[in-house]
């Protein structure tokens, strides 16, 4: 099993081509299928009163489009289809598709100046087929003006394959552009790496991809540093317990966490860690905090730090993984441990919060982290150990190139967090919601990864299947709870039954 790959708009045609070739089918015909396919997965928000307005382009995105109109003709609706003319030809499965839409009596209308632009009401419905992904400049002139009448009418908004006026794979150029806001992307057949960065969500709205049967042997053999998880994927790094197995054979892990008036945040990663599965935990922790921690999780071992925060290594030889951050705090003392610390450990590290910010005083040290490691930043913790950034495309590739210098594995943390890998791969997460943006979740992140990692898990195998799991069990939480009123502890809540949709366990059993 491998995970959705995204591919660039070139290698995106490429594949077109090769399909029309292999298949074999004609380009018209694969036209047909991509439309068909695209709205078998929309026509269910269409209603019986939705005045529908179709907006074309004259090249093949406008050709989708016409296929859309006539398809939803012949379910009955009412269809307004409009063709932005700016002088570009057509393209021949565009000018197909028009005749084709002419002979079952479809209203067409041509657009050539601001005029022509038709009064779209409040509860319409705008299919936006003008450009597609295929746009490598900002729109200008009547198109822009279009796009701005269709973002200012309230209507319910479609873009099909991407929204018009958004680049598929590149950043947006600085200042005002013009770009369609949808209300919902249908994009073909992969996703699109710039649907899943923050700045274009105004844009993208929810999006979806249509399979429409591009050749798999074309998509196999592309090269793509860029991925996106599904549960088949995730679902195959699973490992499974054997029948005599003992506590041990599932690791023994050491957490370094808390500090004073941090005591929960070594909490939320400790039971995580033993949600996911570790043999056994030693938790280093200040003896302030020893009591309450264990009267609340008491089957978590107690590595004994006789101050207020971390200044103290515990021996680590008994341990196969070491995850150090929740709750840390950064003293001066706790900067000089975490250093000798990095010096000393032989087993794979994650790194989260605090320890992350010592390490942003002393990047040096990141050169010296023993081979797996595993750091799980947030953009801001990101921003202060590799600098700034103008765009969330430069962000991404400072973070395959600090991958790639320091054979790091880098948990970004957010929407679609990016697992980076030593070999330049990202891999963006296809879980979660906006409800785990609530504190404590990293601390969760930290505790199921570090979990992983002491079960025998490769690191990059424990990043992925650590940032899915942590991401499905939080979409539990939100489908039971709600998002406004999650917290991180009910995310570590439905792990288990996070753990049991992957392996496909039947719930329905007890």
């Amino acid at each position: 099993m491998t995970a959705l790959k995204i591919l660039d708009t070139q290698q995106i045609r490429q594949a077109d081509a090769f399909t029309i070739v292999q298949e074999p089918i004609s380009s018209v015909d694969l036209m047909e299928r991509a439309a068909t396919n695209l709205y078998q997965q929309f026509k269910n928000r269409l209603r019986p009163e939705h005045q529908v307005f179709v907006f074309c382009g004259t090249g093949n995105n406008g050709g989708d489009g016409l296929v859309l109109s006539r398809l939803m003709i012949y379910d009955g609706f009412q269809v307004n289809t409009f063709i932005l003319r700016t002088g570009n030809d057509e393209t021949s499965d565009f000018s197909i598709n028009l005749e084709r839409l002419k002979d079952i009596g479809g209203k067409i209308l041509d657009i050539r100046q601001k005029e022509a632009f038709p009064h779209l009401p409040g509860n319409s419905l705008v299919i936006d087929a003008l450009f597609g992904s295929g746009l490598n400049r900002p729109l200008e002139g009547l198109a822009a003006e279009l796009t701005e009448h269709i973002n200012m009418s309230g209507a319910i908004v479609v873009s099909v394959d991407m929204p018009s006026g958004l680049f598929a794979d590149k950043p947006m150029p600085k200042g005002e552009s013009a770009v369609i806001r949808a209300d919902y992307t249908y994009t073909f057949e992969l996703p699109k790496l710039a649907l899943l960065m923050p700045e274009n969500e105004f844009f993208v709205g929810e999006w979806q991809v249509v399979p429409i049967g591009l050749h798999a042997d074309f998509i196999t053999t592309a090269q793509t540093n860029y991925y996106f998880t599904r549960p088949d994927f995730i679902g195959s790094l699973l490992k499974g317990r054997r029948r005599h197995a003992h506590k041990g054979d599932f690791g023994h892990a050491l957490l370094i966490a808390g500090s004073s008036g941090k005591g929960g945040a070594a909490l939320l990663a400790a039971e995580a860690c033993l949600r996911s599965g570790a043999g056994l935990l030693h938790v280093h922790l200040p003896a302030t905090l020893q009591s309450a921690f264990l009267s609340r999780l008491p089957e978590a071992m107690i590595s004994n730090e006789p101050g207020d925060h971390f200044s103290q290594l515990p021996d680590l030889k008994q341990y196969n993984v070491i995850g150090i951050g929740p709750g840390l705090g950064t003293a001066p003392e706790t900067a000089s441990a975490l250093k000798l610390l990095i010096q000393q450990a032989r087993a794979p590290m994650l790194l989260d919060a605090d320890a992350l910010n010592i390490l942003s005083e002393n990047p040096t040290w990141l050169a010296f982290l023993p081979v797996g490691s595993i750091i799980t930043p947030h953009p801001g913790e990101f921003r202060r150990l590799a600098g700034s950034w103008q765009n969330s495309f430069e962000r991404l590739e400072m973070q395959r190139h600090l991958s790639i210098r320091h054979g790091l594995i880098i948990v970004l943390k957010g929407a679609y967090t990016c697992i980076s890998l030593p070999d330049g791969r990202c891999f963006f997460n296809s879980t979660g919601n906006p409800g785990m943006a609530t504190g404590g979740s990293g601390d969760v992140l930290t505790g199921i990864i570090t979990g992983l990692l002491a079960r025998g898990y490769e690191p990059a195998e424990a990043a992925l299947l650590g940032t899915y799991v942590h991401g499905l069990a939080g979409d539990l939480a939100a489908r039971e709870l709600g998002q406004d009123s999650m917290i991180a502890g009910d995310i570590t809540s439905k792990l288990g039954k996070a753990f049991r949709m992957l392996a496909g366990d039947d719930f329905t059993q007890p």
